[in-house]
């Protein structure tokens, strides 16, 4: 699974406070002695600061937000949007006049913000994002108890960051299972399962890096060498110091498309699982799209319902920790998973920021939902995501994986009406390459004629049905108006899910 955007807020991060799913999360504050436990499904710890939901403020006798002068006259989540405009210094002062602003201008959200934005050179990672970018030790930061405010726009955030999540991989219906395989080949995949998703579980197990590679491993021979952290360039000690002292309600996920050159692996260091069998984009040689990524993360890291680029298909390699994965087909005639809301033109994918407020939120109506498939791989298997499923990731631990985005023969068609059809969603190209589908076409003419040949002609019948259709249901076209609804049919062997 390869995620081609900004993942700094995952797919959503166009996604305002207003189209949001309106559903809001049932939060009850409880205290613990075990802090960030996943054992413990019950109870959770208390805001750092003291901060309780909104709801709190009907049966105190004080609210701190009428000290906030005219700020308090702003919905919360108007005030949080206009505190992502100041700086380091203003956020400082604002947060000296009063509690309730004291408690807002310390939202770690903020700091993250102003980190990414400008990240001061030479940081080591105190545990917090405004601490790191102040580069304050925790036992120099003051923390003022908040008690009197009430916030779900500050208290969410905690709550999603330390609600229990592996509860929710647990008791998997059985209709839902992601089918388990020990291995396939090449002539099974093409006629069975290449539009269908399944976990493998012998091939990792024979690369030459599955059992070396560890997190430690990885720190000792790469420890100074830079990775891609979402929309951050961090040596890979800074990550990993990040990873082990962290509460974010989403983790910053290290997801990098150079590591085979940063690091130097061989040819056969890795090999896709045979069964997949050529990966036709290979014929565009170095102007093929970005294709591979080194994936690392903590517990409760991953990344929310998206597709993956192009209409590619998708594999997915655990060398160490697990993964939780729920995923749906998509179809003309399918809705979008539970939650997630899709743009007319498919290129904008809307839903809760993190995973958690959507398990939190929609998991048990998802479950539920016709289509619907669930798994948990493990180290030493690959997942497979087929050409256009959503797909919702989560790190039930600390893991290491490696994923490979490809176009299997048996998907060619989906990938050249994407290209051809949807020329402003087409990613991971050279800024060189100013029609991929062309190119895309002339390569297989060399490499593939025949592919080729076979995908046009059912290119043309999608085509041609289309127009057939629209013979027979709108009869004489100069008695209809250009905007008169029409639909067709696609070729029904290619649109199984």
């Amino acid at each position: 699974m390869a995620v081609n955007c900004d993942m700094s807020r995952r797919a959503s991060s166009t996604v305002s406070v207003d189209s949001r799913p309106s559903k809001r999360i049932k939060i009850q504050v409880m205290s613990s002695e075990s802090p960030n436990s996943e054992d413990n499904t019950q109870k959770i710890l208390r805001h750092p600061l003291g901060v309780k939901p909104s709801g709190n403020a009907y049966t105190s006798s004080r609210n701190s937000k009428s000290s906030a002068g005219c700020l308090a006259r702003l919905p919360d989540e108007l005030l949080m949007h206009l505190l992502e405009y100041l700086g380091a210094e203003e956020l400082g002062i604002l947060g000296q006049t009063c509690m309730f602003l004291y408690a807002f201008c310390h939202s770690d959200e903020l700091w993250r913000s102003l980190f990414v934005e400008k990240p001061p050179k030479g940081f080591s990672w105190k545990g917090s994002w405004r601490s790191t970018y102040l580069n304050l030790d925790s036992e120099h930061c003051a923390k003022v108890r908040c008690e009197t405010v009430f916030s779900d726009v500050l208290h969410r955030p905690f709550f999603c960051a330390h609600a229990p999540l592996r509860q929710y991989s647990e008791s998997i219906p059985k209709a839902n299972e992601i089918p388990r395989l020990f291995n396939l080949s090449e002539e099974e995949y093409a006629a069975q399962w290449a539009s269908q998703p399944f976990i493998l579980t012998a091939p990792v197990k024979r690369w030459p890096i599955f059992g070396s590679w560890t997190t430690e491993s990885l720190l000792r021979d790469f420890g100074c060498v830079s990775f891609r952290a979402e929309s951050v360039d961090w040596p890979l000690s800074a990550y990993v110091s990040y990873m082990h002292n962290q509460s974010d309600e989403s983790p910053l996920y290290l997801f990098d498309r150079s590591f085979a050159s940063k690091m130097s692996l061989s040819q056969d260091s890795y090999l896709p699982p045979p069964c997949f069998g050529p990966d036709l984009f290979d014929c565009l040689g170095s102007c093929r799209p970005d294709n591979r990524w080194l994936i690392i993360g903590p517990a409760r890291s991953g990344s929310t319902f998206h597709k993956d680029p192009n209409a590619t298909s998708a594999w997915n390699g655990v060398l160490t920790g697990s993964k939780y994965w729920i995923m749906f087909p998509s179809s003309p005639t399918l809705p979008p998973p539970p939650g997630v809301i899709v743009s007319d033109d498919g290129s904008e994918v809307t839903s809760p920021l993190s995973i958690a407020e959507y398990l939190l939120n929609f998991h048990e109506i998802a479950r539920a939902t016709p289509g619907c498939k669930e798994g948990i791989c493990r180290a030493g298997e690959v997942l497979h995501v087929p050409s256009g499923w959503f797909h919702l990731v989560l790190n039930l631990e600390e893991s290491i994986a490696v994923t490979q985005n490809f176009v299997p023969p048996r998907r060619l068609v989906e990938v050249m009406k994407f290209l051809r059809d949807s020329p402003d969603q087409v990613s991971g190209f050279q800024e060189d390459v100013t029609d991929p589908y062309g190119l895309f076409v002339e390569r297989l003419r060399e490499c593939h004629p025949q592919l080729l040949d076979e995908a046009i002609q059912k290119l043309e019948r999608n085509d041609g049905g289309r127009a057939r259709w629209e013979t027979i249901t709108k009869g004489n076209a100069e008695h209809e108006s250009e905007g008169d609804f029409t639909f067709g049919f696609g070729d029904d062997e290619d649109n199984i899910p």
